[in-house]
């Protein structure tokens, strides 16, 4: 045997052995007297007769551009953790961010298994109850204590009561316009 088998020269140019059997029959390679395949005669012909439209190129590498917020992030924790970044982030860098943000992710997990934080929904709701609670206490408090100071002036408990009522409800209006940041 002189040159390739068909399978042989199928591994070599990367075709499958079907596609090397079809080009055989259709006369696109050249063939020694015993059949075998004539390796560097048959690519030359292949390279003369294929369509380059036809042939198979190898993809070419996926690569996904990095957002600019992505890399910003990546400096932003490096920089929270002391580790010194330069003009450009090297992989080791994102891969350390990589692995200290997912070292805070486990942390705070933790923490919330524990019970040591919770949802920001619910402790503004609780929050927000509280509040309600304290203002409608204030709001009820001159009612309860208009008497027992007008008693002890000595004045008409309506007009005490009326006083009281002016002065709280001004207080919780002033208060109505602060405004917390719940970042």
């Amino acid at each position: 045997m002189q040159g390739m088998s068909e399978r042989q020269y199928a591994a070599h140019v990367g075709l499958s052995r079907g596609a090397i059997q079809k080009a055989k029959t259709a006369e696109r390679l050249v063939l020694f007297p015993d059949g075998s395949i004539d390796a560097a005669a048959s690519d030359r012909r292949r390279a003369e007769t294929t369509d380059p439209s036809k042939t198979k190129k190898p993809p070419a590498p996926k690569l996904k551009p990095v957002p600019a917020a992505a890399v910003a992030a990546v400096g932003d924790t490096l920089r929270e953790q002391g580790l010194a970044v330069g003009g450009g982030t090297t992989f080791l860098q994102a891969k350390t961010a990589n692995e200290v943000l997912k070292a805070q992710e486990r942390r705070i997990r933790l923490q919330k298994l524990k019970g040591e934080l919770i949802e920001r929904a619910r402790a503004l709701a609780l929050v927000f109850r509280l509040a309600r609670e304290e203002r409608d206490a204030w709001v009820n408090w001159p009612v309860r204590a208009a008497a027992l100071m007008a008693a002890d002036l000595g004045v008409e408990p309506a007009a005490m009561q009326k006083a009281l009522e002016k002065h709280v409800r001004a207080h919780l209006d002033d208060l109505a316009e602060v405004r917390p940041d719940f970042r």
